[in-house]
């Protein structure tokens, strides 16, 4: 079963930026209510997508330096990078439907 990996502030460079396909990242913490709910959502999604998109996650308290380096100022929010650029990002909870949009043009 594929899961979102997770990354922290020393692998987000090679796992994320490095990447051979796009990469979803999602900004979590543990304190964060819409986190948990957001969370087995990307799980389906990686099961469902991982052989043609990467599902990565940032606890985002325990790995500061990128959260900061990404601009992310609120919790959860996910970025999808391709190339080393972020291509795509949204804050806060989103049914799952409305992820699988986003992901189209990346399958």
């Amino acid at each position: 079963m594929a899961q979102p990996k997770d990354v922290t502030d020393a692998t987000f460079s090679d796992e994320v930026l490095k990447a051979d396909k796009p990469t979803v990242v999602d900004y979590w913490a543990d304190w964060c209510g819409p986190c948990k709910q957001l969370s087995p959502i990307l799980d389906q999604l990686a099961e469902e997508y991982g052989d043609k998109i990467n599902f990565v996650k940032v606890d985002a308290d325990a790995n500061t330096k990128v959260a900061t380096d990404q601009g992310i100022l609120g919790l959860p929010t996910v970025q999808i990078y391709q190339n080393g650029e972020v291509v795509k990002q949204f804050q806060g909870g989103k049914p799952k439907s409305v992820i699988v949009k986003m992901l189209q043009e990346f399958v």
